[in-house]
């Protein structure tokens, strides 16, 4: 049962620290002045959108953030 502790808990930190990194990989959400004066474009190339690396890092963080909750859940209950 010790090693299993371990073995989640050391799962547990390196999820969290991935969740940590694929945050921060993410572009900001508010563009400045450029996204006021550029927010025409934006529709128009948000048709892509699902294929963006922005987008597969908010799916990423979504399921790391997850597996990170059911890891943490498991070790409170051991």
């Amino acid at each position: 049962m010790n090693t299993l502790n371990l073995i989640l808990t050391i799962v547990q930190v390196l999820c969290g620290l991935a969740v940590i990194a694929v945050v921060m990989l993410q572009s900001g959400k508010s563009a400045g002045l450029s996204g006021a004066i550029a927010g025409g474009a934006d529709t128009f190339l948000s048709k892509n959108k699902a294929k963006t690396l922005d987008a597969k890092l908010a799916k990423m963080t979504k399921w790391v953030a997850i597996l990170w909750i059911i890891i943490t859940l498991v070790l409170s209950l051991i």
